[in-house]
């Protein structure tokens, strides 16, 4: 299943710094701003910004923004500026390993086309992302280290041959393998096989309840037809850098949307 980024690092992640590799968001401003007080004329709730008077002071000459807004684009403007220098101009590859890559919204697809079948790889990035450590917040901290932000989506892998397609779902194994056990990086949720067009009642069997040696067969069908467990590990990387890209993106729509820019 998808991880999910808590309320609590989504928002230290709005306060990152630009050091670290990518992905990795460190504040750039303590966790004080999460527990100051508001200033004069702003409501922690975000419903009554409408009854706020104008600020005199905006600096974009527009004379219409609340003390928040200001505020809020203020440091959306440094968040940007942090975040693309974490990102240090790294971009999605149009192929990986084969395959082509084509990005729509959040959705990646990567497609690798032989004679004889398609493969298609496809997943999406919203709420893929978590610390690869549970952090140690503290508020009188100046930098507290959230760890490393990563996406691991779930992803489904598409073996097409004429009409009939063997599909599988699989998702990032989380922590690391303990003494004994395979340090695999991904795992088989669910497998499927139809003809036509994908629907609810094509008959699907859960990867847990598979025979152990079918299941491990199953693996190494993957592993041949390109997804092994160093591929998944690239996929990751590609998964992150375009999570983080949007991310920034995001931010500058809101910076946008604050300001009433076009």
């Amino acid at each position: 299943m998808n991880s999910l980024r808590t309320a609590t690092l989504r928002f230290a992640n709005l306060a990152t710094s630009a050091t670290g590799a990518l992905g990795k968001r460190d504040f750039t401003r303590s966790l004080w701003h999460m527990t100051k007080k508001p200033a004069a004329g702003c409501n922690d709730h975000v419903t009554v910004l409408n009854v706020h008077k104008p600020s005199i002071n905006c600096t974009c000459g527009c004379n219409i923004h609340t003390k928040c807004e200001r505020e809020l684009v203020e440091f959306l403007t440094e968040e940007i500026v942090a975040e693309r220098k974490v990102q240090k101009g790294k971009t999605v590859p149009s192929t990986l390993d084969g395959f082509s890559v084509k990005l729509n919204g959040a959705d990646v697809e990567l497609t690798k086309q032989t004679d004889k079948e398609k493969v298609v790889i496809s997943f999406n990035v919203n709420h893929s992302v978590d610390s690869e450590e549970e952090p140690e917040i503290n508020p009188n901290a100046d930098k507290p280290d959230l760890g490393e932000m990563r996406s691991k989506p779930q992803f489904e892998v598409d073996i097409i041959k004429g009409s009939s397609t063997l599909s599988f779902t699989c998702s990032f194994l989380q922590g690391e393998a303990q003494e004994g056990e395979y340090n695999d990086v991904f795992s088989i949720d669910e497998m499927a096989i139809y003809d036509g067009e994908w629907n609810d009642k094509v008959y699907a069997v859960a990867g847990d309840v598979l025979d152990g040696y079918l299941y491990d067969l199953l693996v190494n069908l993957l592993e041949e037809k390109g997804i092994s467990q160093d591929f998944a590990e690239k996929l990751s990387d590609l998964a992150t850098a375009h999570e983080h890209t949007s991310y920034i993106a995001l931010l500058e729509k809101l910076s946008k949307f604050t300001t009433g820019a076009k």
